[in-house]
C-alpha cells in the first residue's frame, strides 16, 4: 500500500515535524503492520524531550494500530518523568486500548484512577468515550463516583460525561445533570449530548 509505505518512510525523516506527520497518517490508517516501525521510531524519539508533540502522535498511532507488542515499553514510559504531560495523555489512551481483554474492558482506567497521574487517567477516560465503551454497572459507578468528586470545572469530568451516552443508570443522569450546570461550555455540551442518549464524534488531538 503506497500510502502506508510513504507514512512509514516519514518516520525516519531527519525533521521532527515530518516524523510527526508520518505518525498522524499511520494513526488514521490503523494498520497493525505499522506497529514495529512506530515502536522503533518512538524508542528513538523519546530521547529528545523537545519533540514531545511527535512522541504524542507516535504513541497514539501505536494504540490505534493495536500493536500490543509495544505494551512493555509504553508501561515503562508511563512511570517516567515527563515535563510535557501531554505524553501521559497519549500513554493513558494507548495503554487502555492495548490492554483490552474484551471490547468493553476498562480495567486500566480504573487502575489509573487509583494512582496519582491525572493525565494518564484523562487519556484512558478519553479512549473509553471515543470508543463508546459499555462497561459493567459497578465499573460505571466507580468512574462516575470518581468524576463527581471533582469540581464542576475539572476537565477530567469531560470524558466521563462524553462516554456516558450509552450508560443508563440513575447515578449517571444525576452526574450529567450536574455537568450541564458546569461553567465549562465543553462539559455542558458533552452532558447535553449524553443526557439525550446521543454520542458525538469527538476528535482528540
Amino acid at each position: 500500500m503506497p500510502e502506508l509505505d510513504d507514512a512509514i518512510e516519514l518516520l525516519g525523516h531527519n525533521k521532527s515535524p515530518k516524523r510527526r506527520s508520518g505518525a498522524k497518517r499511520l494513526r488514521k490508517l490503523k494498520d497493525p503492520s505499522a506497529g514495529p516501525h512506530l515502536l522503533n521510531a518512538l524508542q528513538q524519539e523519546i530521547q529528545d524531550p523537545r519533540t514531545w508533540e511527535t512522541q504524542y502522535q507516535m504513541i497514539m498511532a501505536i494504540g490505534e494500530c493495536k500493536y500490543r507488542e509495544a505494551l512493555p515499553f509504553l508501561e515503562e514510559l508511563s512511570g517516567r518523568k515527563f515535563e510535557a504531560t501531554m505524553v501521559y495523555l497519549a500513554l493513558g489512551d494507548a495503554l487502555l486500548r492495548l490492554s483490552f481483554r474484551h471490547e468493553n474492558d476498562v480495567s486500566r482506567a480504573l487502575e489509573f484512577m487509583d494512582g496519582d497521574n491525572p493525565m494518564l487517567i484523562d487519556g484512558a477516560l478519553r479512549a473509553i468515550a471515543v470508543l463508546r465503551m459499555l462497561p459493567k454497572e459497578n465499573e460505571i459507578k466507580s468512574m462516575v463516583a470518581f468524576a463527581r468528586a471533582l469540581s464542576l470545572d475539572d476537565g477530567r469530568r469531560f470524558w466521563v460525561a462524553a462516554a456516558a451516552a450509552g450508560w443508563v443508570m440513575p447515578e449517571v443522569r444525576e452526574f450529567l445533570s450536574e455537568c450541564a450546570e458546569s461553567p465549562r461550555q465543553d462539559l455542558q455540551e458533552a452532558a447535553e449530548y449524553s443526557l439525550a442518549g446521543k454520542y458525538k464524534n469527538w476528535h482528540p488531538l
